[in-house]
């Protein structure tokens, strides 16, 4: 998916119009693109902009690139401000905008009927910007990051103590408190898990994650590495692409993986239907209680992981 628009336009400039995050949680749009190769430069539309002079500013530095072409990927809760953002970009000079959800069913994910399942946001986008191509989800090259190799040499250089081995990713980390399984279960997980297995354990998120990540594996009896803040998202990438699994919250961390490859074991306590922002595929094992993620039990969290690492023994 990250490659449709480089393969249907390989020799034009594509420049991505994004906002400067407000919090340094959040990773910036074109530090995940723009060593990928999926874009060249950025333009910035700062959040909330309202003003005459902001939106003249903005105007002019899109009519001053020349595109006539835009693909429009902004998730807009209601319509108008879709319409809304169609004018204005008409009066930017595009003549061409692809993937606007113009229509309740391009702009909501639908709900198969048969079973109540809500359509994962994987399939949904897609289908808006089905002009260019069709998109083939179950084809790892379309989820491919595309790490270069400056960015694999740090990842190998973080994963060097395991010479090699398997490991298991873990993220304990996630912006929202409503996202977090809590101490108590992640330490009583972990020490269900240690016994079974002599795979080492690879800790990645931000920073703020670190202290944390390592009370909790204290008992972990084999090696531990704690990656968090220590590699950009995209050196993350490369090093997820190295693991046997990911275990971890709903986060930036387990996105990563799923892009990458790595199988999830991963836990959702949103209020957002099941399914919408689950890592696509069914090689995943996903739980999700939309009241609170705490409310996740242990024992199936753990079976989840046993099984899928036996899986991956078997099948390397």
């Amino acid at each position: 998916m990250l490659s449709s628009d480089r393969e249907v336009f390989p020799n034009a400039e594509r420049i991505a119009l994004t906002n400067v995050p407000a919090s340094s949680e959040i990773v910036p749009l074109q530090s995940m693109l723009f060593d990928g190769g999926f874009i060249h430069r950025c333009i910035d539309y700062p959040l909330a902009t309202r003003g005459i002079s902001q939106l003249v500013a903005v105007r002019r530095k899109l009519r001053e690139t020349g595109a006539d072409t835009l693909i429009y990927l902004q998730r807009r809760f209601w319509l108008p401000h879709v319409y809304r953002d169609v004018l204005f970009f008409r009066a930017c000079g595009f003549r061409r905008i692809i993937g606007a959800p113009t229509t309740a069913d391009m702009n909501f994910n639908r709900v198969d009927p048969a079973t109540g399942e809500a359509e994962p946001e994987a399939e949904r986008l897609p289908r808006c910007i089905a002009a260019l191509g069709t998109v083939d989800l179950d084809d790892p090259a379309a989820w491919d990051l595309r790490p270069t190799s400056a960015e694999g040499r740090r990842a190998d250089e973080m994963l060097a103590p395991l010479r090699g081995h398997p490991f298991i990713a873990a993220s304990v980390g996630g912006k929202l408190s409503i996202q977090d399984w809590g101490d108590a279960n992640w330490h009583a997980l972990l020490g269900q898990v240690a016994p079974k297995t002599d795979i080492p354990l690879v800790f990645v998120g931000g920073a703020d994650d670190s202290a944390r990540s390592m009370r909790l594996a204290q008992n972990w009896r084999a090696p531990v590495l704690d990656a968090c803040g220590r590699l950009s998202p995209r050196e993350t990438a490369a090093l997820l692409r190295r693991g046997a699994l990911f275990v971890g919250h709903d986060s930036g961390p387990m996105h990563l993986a799923a892009a990458s490859g790595l199988r999830c074991v991963s836990l959702f306590g949103t209020r957002q239907p099941p399914r919408i922002w689950h890592p696509y595929g069914r090689q995943h094992r996903t739980f999700h209680d939309m009241g609170d993620v705490k409310n996740i039990p242990l024992a199936p969290v753990a079976a989840a992981i046993m099984e899928v690492l036996a899986e991956r023994v078997a099948t390397p």
